[in-house]
């Protein structure tokens, strides 16, 4: 969950990537995932479909463990306001769920009116990470 994830943990990003138009989406959900690289995309285990994904640089050091690397990866679920906009989440979002327009690589990024199902903040108008 996003709320678990911590800059610290986050640090060693260099670059966000985007496998779609962000500026359609009220949230994304974040979580931080073990895979074998720093870079490139993702092999993707869930349901829906990921958005986005981290890179690392290259000091970023494997787990001693399991020589995994942890790096965020950002998706949806079929059930998310993206595909029903008056379904389960149509005023409210996930946990781990923060409005992709306030992240940015090393920063968790933060809920907003918009992703907890509200208008578009004033604040955000405007804003964009680059990525």
């Amino acid at each position: 969950m996003s709320s678990l994830i911590t800059e610290d943990e986050i640090s060693h990003e260099t670059e966000l990537v985007w496998l779609e138009d962000i500026d359609n989406l009220d949230y994304v959900r974040q979580s931080l995932d073990r895979l074998s690289t720093r870079r490139g995309k993702p092999a993707y285990h869930r349901d829906g479909r990921m958005v986005g994904y981290a890179i690392l640089g290259p000091t970023a050091k494997p787990s001693r463990a399991s020589g995994t690397f942890r790096r965020r990866v950002f998706w949806l679920l079929p059930h998310d306001r993206d595909n029903q906009p008056e379904g389960l989440y149509a005023k409210s979002a996930p946990a781990e769920a923060v409005d992709p327009r306030t992240l940015a690589a090393g920063s968790k990024g933060l809920k907003t009116e918009r992703s907890e199902g509200g208008p578009l903040s004033p604040a955000i108008h405007g804003h964009k990470t680059s990525a």
